[in-house]
């Protein structure tokens, strides 16, 4: 048997389920493999996104006995409003393979997993899940495993006795407690490529075009559709800029150039982004430096955002700014009233074309995400936000149409309210639903479990992810009424309203959720086919190019 060093406290295994291509690096658990290793603990990590049909389980646990099992659930499902694919059965297939080869006890976390964690502990019936930032709780779990401590004395942990879910100290929704939440975080990341039984970040670049990178984790914002505060925390926490210099550094000397941060939006604290920037600029100056090669790519609001910020970007070396408009005529839309005295962040349209601007006119290129058919969306506002948003200097313009209802977002709290448990939300839908889609709020609930189970199953257990599409789109009203109607006359009507000649910058969605001009990441087979190719860099960076990749990938014997 393999047993960690008698200076160790003990091994501790992290595996990644994540089957999605292009592979998305795991960050989580290098950050996680960082924080053991200080912690005295010896850690091993199974990644199984490149050995989707060769996991090679039983050939590690013959040989390992660890303290604990930790699996990430990077994501639930792809959130594509037509595809609707749920990840859980493929996770679970995972789960019960590691159940069958080891007595350790296996602890569930991870953005997907966040965003249900009550619901994904009875499904996946484990004992231990870590919702949010897991780096302080799961130090402490391992550390009470191995001390023999009771671990529901570990604040932040949820506990599954296989009939109760029980938390220790943690708020589900908004914040987040258990992690570290609101301080200046100065801990390294130790991130690695060709490194036995760790995440290989190299092979992650070479295979998806990315390297990752958190300037800071957490997002203080209460937007109605989003899962950030719960995945990341509600209070901002910012790292070290040296300390995040150095690993970009490090990256660099790995052989990743293109890096995109994996903050909610980079810019939500701007005067730490600043002083990232200048720590980078001013490295950049030193002879030698492999900063002069850094391509980096960012997420971004579009505030707060002025002339300085986007001078430092342009200086630094950023490449691209993917910008999350959501919608171009926000204040049209009963969607954006706050609930319960929670705002989202607020911006105009005006806001968005200064920043566009700002980017363009120092070549850094953008793509501008919208969500189109949220709640007060009809064909005058979609009109209107089309027409505003092709107006603009960007790269690239993605649409969503309709999006994923969460239990713990305010618009699924909202529905949840409106629905009431009797009464059919006009919009409510899901491609798998046998069943008109009632949601009760957590108050007519007899538990937690019970009110974040039903977004994601329907009365008989059967998976049935809840999505939303506005019913005053154009869509005939038999549609609107059936729980499994497909808004099918909106997205002809959006494929038909963009100008051809505009479809070259233009990401629209597909009723097959994977077609060619689909802005859906999970498996879409164009971005499959460049980063089979070499491309590097963000997605949008090579859509204008994509008839011809595809051509490529024809030649080269790709595309089958």
């Amino acid at each position: 048997m393999h047993l960690a060093p008698s200076a160790s406290k003990g091994l501790v295994t992290l595996i990644n389920p994540n089957f999605v291509k292009p592979g998305v690096t795991p960050y989580a658990l290098d950050i996680l493999c960082s924080h053991l290793e200080v912690a005295g603990f010896e850690v091993e990590v199974l990644d199984l996104t490149f050995r989707e049909s060769d996991w090679r389980l039983a050939e590690y646990f013959a040989t390992r006995d660890p303290l604990m099992v930790g699996i990430t659930l990077r994501n639930a499902g792809s959130v594509q409003p037509q595809e609707q694919r749920v990840f859980l059965p493929d996770h679970l297939r995972v789960i019960d393979a590691v159940r069958a080869l080891t007595g350790a006890p296996i602890v569930l976390g991870g953005a997907g997993f966040s965003s249900m964690p009550y619901a994904a502990m009875e499904y996946f019936r484990v004992p231990y899940g870590v919702k949010g930032p897991g780096e302080v709780v799961i130090c402490d779990l391992a550390d009470a495993l191995a001390s023999g401590r009771r671990p529901d004395s570990v604040q932040g942990l949820l506990t599954y006795d296989g009939q109760t879910v029980r938390a220790a100290g943690l708020t589900v929704g908004f914040p987040v407690a258990g992690s570290t939440l609101g301080r200046h975080i100065s801990a390294r990341y130790q991130r690695h490529s060709g490194v036995p039984y760790r995440i290989d970040n190299r092979e992650y670049y070479d295979k998806g075009g990315l390297g990752n990178l958190l300037t800071k984790n957490g997002c203080p914002f209460a937007c109605n559709h989003c899962v950030e505060p719960d995945a990341k925390g509600a209070v901002v926490s910012r790292r070290t800029p040296a300390v995040v210099v150095d690993e970009i550094e490090s990256m660099m000397g790995q052989g990743i150039y293109d890096i995109h941060t994996t903050d909610s939006e980079f810019n939500i604290n701007p005067m730490h982004s600043k002083e990232i920037l200048r720590e980078i600029i001013q490295r950049r100056g030193r002879a030698g430096s492999p900063l002069h090669r850094l391509r980096l790519w960012i997420y971004a609001h579009p505030v707060p955002f002025d002339e300085e910020l986007a001078d430092l970007l342009a200086e630094a070396g950023c490449k691209g700014v993917s910008l999350s408009a959501e919608h171009m005529g926000r204040e049209d839309l009963a969607v954006w009233d706050a609930p319960s005295g929670r705002v989202g962040l607020a911006y105009t349209l005006d806001d968005v074309r200064k920043v566009t601007k700002l980017l363009s006119d120092r070549g850094i290129i953008i793509t501008t995400e919208l969500l189109l058919g949220l709640p007060g969306e009809n064909l005058d506002t979609l009109k209107r936000a089309v027409d505003a948003s092709l107006a603009l200097p960007t790269t690239v313009v993605g649409y969503t149409l309709g999006l994923q209802v969460f239990p713990h977002a305010p618009l699924g709290i909202r529905l949840a309210a409106e629905s009431g448990g009797d009464t059919v939300v006009r919009g409510l839908q899901s491609n798998t639903a046998r069943s008109p889609i009632l949601l009760k709020p957590l108050d007519r609930c007899a538990t937690m479990t019970e009110y974040e189970r039903q977004f994601w199953f329907d009365g008989q257990g059967r998976i049935r992810p809840v999505f939303y599409f506005s019913p005053d789109l154009p869509e005939d009203p038999a549609t609107v009424g059936r729980p499994d109607g497909r808004w099918v006359k909106t997205i002809e009507w959006l494929q038909d309203y963009v100008p051809a000649s505009e479809h070259y910058r233009v990401a629209l969605p597909t009723l097959g959720g994977n077609g060619q001009d689909d802005n859906n990441y999970a498996d879409n087979p164009f971005l499959k086919y460049a980063v089979a190719l070499g491309y590097k860099g963000a997605y949008y960076s090579w859509w204008r190019s994509r008839e011809r990749i595809f051509e490529e990938a024809r030649l080269a014997g790709l595309t089958g």
